[in-house]
């Protein structure tokens, strides 16, 4: 008898496990499927993603752009690596955030403009582009530019306008050889940053609405700058040194505290002067309303 109920209970037993390896095997397949059709909505989601985006790409003078404005793209897909021959972006008031890392992907980037938006951060990847000729950040909020930028031994065009809380910048740019083009303007800067006195081609510079309170001695180190913009800051006086950049032919210092100009920037026959100031150095003293007083100096083209 207590073997018959020994079998009963064994072959109970052995029951009981296949119906619980059969739920399971049914549960298994289930998140199987489950896993399988939430990649396949994934795929799908990049692929719609992937074809809005080749929607945005132009091509314009045998360079191939993607340009995109006025959209929400707080961030930027992964899948954009798979269209990584593009040459320039162009993405402008869109609430993008952040740079992605994946930007070493695209080696032919010639021009990376994404003005206007909120990236917070250059990353230190963009030294990778060592072909990219223009970074165009300006009206973001940049308080920091990493010393990997100096890597980018392509640039020529460095626009950072309009960052607000940036105050400095490493002192290895100055190994940009080919930078031309630099505007700084409307930050925080309380003085040349020495590596922008020492860029060996730099032709243009703007470092208007900052708050400048002297500019440096060396400044003839410049010798290339042919335009600089010192507007909006708080100069009072100008180095004597000023007159030895024989290649400046426009300054514009209006709206600083300046009353008087060196004597020696009568000299600077390159500056373009002003038709009614003849002899002036192409200087323009502006008053102030309410107490006629001298408010600012203005040198213009």
């Amino acid at each position: 008898m207590v073997a018959v109920v020994s079998s009963i209970k064994a072959l109970w037993e052995t029951r009981i496990r296949r119906v619980q390896d059969d739920e399971d095997e049914q549960r298994r397949k289930k998140t199987r499927g489950g896993a399988t059709g939430r990649l396949s909505v994934g795929v799908w989601e990049d692929r719609a993603i992937l074809a809005r985006l080749q929607e945005k790409l132009q091509t314009e003078d045998g360079r191939l752009i993607l340009r995109i404005e006025q959209e929400e793209w707080k961030t930027l897909p992964a899948c954009l690596v798979q269209l990584s021959q593009v040459h320039e972006w162009h993405i402008h008031r869109t609430g993008l955030q952040k740079i992605p890392h994946f930007i070493t992907s695209f080696q032919n980037l010639l021009v990376l403009d994404l003005s206007r938006n909120g990236v917070t951060e250059i990353p230190k990847q963009i030294g990778t582009l060592t072909q990219l000729r223009e970074l165009l950040l300006s009206y973001n909020k940049i308080q920091f530019v990493p010393q990997e930028l100096s890597k980018c031994e392509s640039l020529e065009r460095l626009e950072l306008a309009m960052n607000r809380d940036l105050i400095q910048l490493p002192d290895q740019l100055r190994n940009l050889k080919k930078l031309q083009h630099l505007d700084l303007s409307m930050n925080d800067f309380t003085c040349i940053p020495d590596c922008v006195v020492g860029l060996p081609a730099i032709q243009w510079l703007d470092m208007g609405g900052n708050r400048l309170k002297h500019l440096p001695e060396n400044i003839h180190r410049m010798e290339t700058l042919h335009t600089l913009w010192l507007q909006r800051n708080q100069l009072e006086t100008l180095p004597d040194n000023i007159s030895r950049m024989k290649s400046l032919d426009t300054l514009v210092l209006s709206s600083n505290r300046l009353t008087d100009i060196p004597p020696l920037m009568e000299d600077m026959s390159n500056l373009r002067k002003k038709p009614h100031l003849p002899g002036s150095a192409a200087a323009m003293l502006e008053h102030d309303d309410a107490d006629d007083a001298p408010r600012c100096l203005q040198v213009l083209r």
